[in-house]
């Protein structure tokens, strides 16, 4: 029996449901015809060119009416594929074919194996600190009420793998038929673009449907992992990973997220925690009935008969009347708050602490670590905030509020200073007492919008608040015009402000920044020993290609742990990685065991953006062994750091880095004919009628590729599947190293370099799911005759590129050696392919005969985009 069969049995239900759900609703004729199209996609992926051409004949003769059907049926059942796919990996058939079914268990005989000393692996626990971002970046184009249906099948796959009766089969599967049908009568494209406020909704559905179980389980799971190697269990405190979020924070180029919005998420935050942990208590009431008590509770209750139950009464009262006043609060700008409302996180933890330390003293620590020990683990991770909240705003942004003022006070422009100059203002006005702006300066909508989000930062305190982080950054004036800013809203605690170095010329620049900074006295005085640094990952990778923006990354890093280790500050970095390899995504395993050794020593933050939330966090189970995955990796790259790279492979990768880069933007900034081709090419001036995120797709609506953001620059690739931004480069990089006779020293850096290894392994990814004859269709229907050199072009560099790259690394076939991920690819190959014929066929309609266009074309057309993006996965 195949280690996929149980995959392929579950796919195989789905998509037979799916077909009867099109059969009961449109009739036999058109399953038929979908049935057709995929057989024939399917032979056509044999090679098989009779078929391929049989194939999109069919499809490009699809009439209007039958056109959205079709496309919807393959779009539902890339979903229902995805769905299979994830339940697989946490299911017990697919331990035995997925990478790292127990991650935890497998790091714990590691280091056994390297004889890691007991005390260190102790340390390392307990400094264990990664803090996962969720950000709402324009990539998830799943709905959330198609989300809720695709978790419900996702019970009932579980539950099929019970001992079942025929009858109780019989039901599940009623209940399958039932949830696909409302999948199919539900619009999976939104009507309209969702608001900051919509995408922090959200955030807090995961936490409510997933990660509120999945956090405790995890942290059980690591308890019960560690206990018997390090002699003890983990702290009642602990909580190795917690969660923030951008979603209703990033305003860096979304006019949508002002102050307000900021506002109003902070207090949906709270109101959601409240009715969370009010929920949990309700369970604890009927649980906690016990009499016996110790001192402490009995002095807290007195002369109560239930005193764990009472004591637990009061505390969702007060969670009640919380949410009550924050129901009230969101209806109103400003609200007086009571003194007697649950604010600080202690309010919450006194009264379950109490109540664990008394049955523990009374000799109930089976009850005192079950249900309450969950909630307790819930209060330390996700606390009376649920999620804490970044804020992020654009350097200029904060630059126009001291120009305007500067100008005001009419001793000049501070935009047009030096930096020595806004230096010394800023840290004058940071070390004085005085207020700085008069009550009578009226400055402009644009000033006074980072004037109001820093006092809503200021009113709303440490437990809410994580980082305020600066895009663009590039001088230490940067991050203390920032501190002057809070400092005036009057903020009541050192919040950690991080630059995000994002260029290339950001990331070479960022170690002298940084090394500036800390040689101020202020603001070494100010940061207290820690400070964080953002690392970009996509504006990297648009600007000077994946190899190039790698090396970048990876040196910048190195240079940074330098700096704070010998200035004595605990650096934590902050990773901006997105979904796709051409944003610094990929497994996230092998990323972090690629860093450089010592980059881990102060915790780790990382963005989990868009479609990836739901991969990794959309099932408990899902969640859980996301999670330990996550923890692992951490804690084998503190404890068995990679190797320090030798002089030769620095040498080499840097040569890899120069020459990939100016391979890179030969094409993407230098040929006249690339931005006509791309928005030939690629779905790119389409997508932005796709209501997908709250951002506009561009940061400038006039400019060409460069003021393109980097998910839509990715996300138009992968509709084509040339996936360009991901490759250009870095091949002919590799070709002349190897015309230089430098192929040992590559050999070496691969066996013995995680960072090269995990560049060569994601490569190899992105040529599997790069395909360069539907990139060259793409063209053939779209593309004008005087471009179509530079599609060949590309292509003819795709096909040298994988086959050098087979050579390097000895293999005959991508990903040969990773079987669980070749497998996914493929699986979803023969439902992706007949959307981008029809996607092609959608596009020669509306950019050649735009009058005869009508809705269904239109959302034919969005419901491709959606689609091919599900089922590529890492889109954007």
């Amino acid at each position: 029996m195949s280690q996929y069969a149980a995959l392929r049995a579950n796919v195989g239900l789905l998509g037979t449901q799916l077909g009867d759900t099109v059969r009961n609703q449109l009739g036999p004729a058109l399953l038929e015809r979908i049935e057709q199209i995929r057989l024939l996609a399917k032979q056509a992926r044999a090679g098989t060119e009779q078929q391929d051409q049989q194939l999109k004949q069919i499809l490009a003769s699809l009439t209007d009416d039958e056109i959205l059907p079709v496309a919807r049926a393959f779009a539902q059942f890339l979903n229902l594929a995805n769905l299979a796919e994830q339940h697989h990996t946490i299911s017990k058939d697919g331990a035995a074919s997925i990478e790292k079914p127990q991650p935890l268990q497998e790091l714990l005989t590691l280091l056994k194996s390297q004889q890691v000393d007991v005390e260190k692996t102790r340390q390392a626990v307990a400094d264990l600190s990664i803090e996962l971002v969720l950000t709402a970046h324009p990539t998830e184009v799943t709905r959330r009420t198609l989300i809720y249906k695709l978790t419900q099948i996702a019970d009932c796959l579980a539950q099929r793998e019970q001992d079942l009766t025929a009858h109780e089969l019989a039901r599940l599967d009623a209940r399958l038929s039932d949830l696909i049908t409302q999948a199919w009568h539900t619009n999976e494209i939104r009507e309209q673009r969702p608001t900051p406020v919509d995408e922090a909704k959200s955030g807090f559905a995961v936490i409510e449907t997933s990660l509120w179980q999945a956090i405790p389980e995890f942290i059980r799971e690591l308890d019960e992992a560690l206990t018997p190697v390090l002699g003890h269990g983990l702290a009642l405190d602990a909580a190795p990973i917690r969660f923030s979020s951008w979603m209703g924070g990033d305003r860096d180029g979304n006019p949508f997220v002002t102050a307000k919005v900021t506002r109003q998420v902070l207090l949906l935050s709270r109101w959601k925690a409240a009715d969370l942990f009010a929920h949990d208590l309700d369970i604890l009431g009927n649980e906690l009935s016990m009499n016996p008590a110790n001192a402490a509770l009995q002095a807290a209750v007195p002369g109560s008969t239930e005193p764990y139950r009472d004591l637990l009464k009061v505390l969702r009262g007060k969670l009640l009347h919380t949410r009550d006043w924050l129901t009230e609060a969101l209806k109103h700008d400003r609200l007086q708050r009571p003194d007697d409302l649950l604010w600080h996180n202690q309010q919450l933890l006194e009264p379950l602490l109490l109540c664990y330390h008394s049955l523990r003293d009374c000799k109930m620590d089976v009850i005192a670590n079950g249900l309450l020990l969950d909630t307790i683990r819930r209060a330390y991770a996700f606390g009376l905030t649920l999620l804490k909240l970044d804020v992020r705003q654009e350097s200029g942004r904060h630059t126009q509020v001291f120009s305007e003022f500067t100008q005001y006070l009419g001793i000049g422009d501070y935009a047009h200073w030096e930096e020595p100059a806004r230096q010394a203002f800023l840290l004058n006005e940071l070390a004085s007492k005085r207020p700085l702006f008069p009550r009578n300066w009226q400055p402009s909508a644009e000033v006074r919008e980072v004037l109001d989000t820093c006092d809503i930062v200021a009113r709303h305190g440490a437990e809410a608040l994580s980082t305020y982080v600066i895009s663009m950054a590039g001088k230490p004036s940067d991050v203390l015009a920032v501190q002057l800013l809070l400092k005036e809203a009057g903020i009541s605690f050192p919040m950690r402000v991080a630059p995000l170095f994002e260029t290339l010329a950001d990331l070479t620049n960022a170690p002298e920044c940084i090394s500036k900074l800390l040689g101020i006295d202020w603001y070494r005085g100010y940061i207290q020993g820690k400070q964080e640094v953002m690392i970009g990952y996509s504006d990297s990778a648009k600007d000077a290609g994946a190899i190039a923006a790698s090396w970048a990354q990876y040196s910048a890093q190195e240079a940074l742990v330098a700096i704070c280790q010998q200035a004595k500050v605990q650096l934590t970095l902050f990773h901006g990685r997105g979904g796709t390899i051409g944003r610094g995504g990929g497994p996230a395993h092998a990323a972090i065991l690629s860093q450089p050794p010592g980059s881990l020593a102060g915790g780790m933050r990382v963005t989990e953006q868009g479609e990836m939330i739901r991969f990794k966090f959309g099932l408990s189970k899902l969640a859980q062994r996301s999670l330990a995955l996550y923890a692992s990796a951490v804690l084998e790259g503190v404890l068995l750091p990679p190797p320090v790279p030798k002089p030769e492979w620095r040498a080499l990768m840097a040569q890899l880095a120069t020459t990939s880069c100016d391979a890179y933007r030969a094409v993407v900034r230098h040929h006249p004919e690339f931005v006509p081709y791309f928005r030939a090419a690629t779905p790119e001036l389409e997508l932005g009628q796709l209501p997908l995120g709250s951002r506009p797709p561009k940061r400038n609506p006039n400019g060409g590729v460069e003021s393109l953001r980097a998910i839509p620059w990715i996300f138009a690739w992968s509709q084509n599947r040339l996936m360009l931004p991901a490759w250009l480069g870095a091949g002919s990089a590799l070709a002349e190293a190897v015309a230089q006779g430098q192929t040992a020293l590559l050999h070496e850096m691969r066996a013995q370099w995680p960072f090269f290894a995990t560049r060569l392994s994601m490569l190899e990814m992105v040529y599997l799911k790069a395909d360069a004859q539907i990139a060259a269709y793409y063209d053939e229907k779209l593309v004008p005759e005087h471009l179509l050199g530079l599609g060949a072009q590309l292509r003819s560099q795709l096909s040298a590129d994988t086959a050098l790259l087979l050579q390097l690394i000895d293999r005959p076939d991508l990903m040969a050696n990773e079987a669980w991920i070749r497998e996914s690819i493929m699986l979803r190959n023969t439902y992706v392919d007949p959307l981008h014929i029809l996607q092609v066929e959608l596009l020669k309609r509306v950019r050649h005969a735009p009058e005869t266009v009508n809705d269904n074309i239109k959302r034919a057309l969005m419901v491709t985009i959606a689609g091919i993006a599900a089922g590529m996965r890492n889109s954007g």
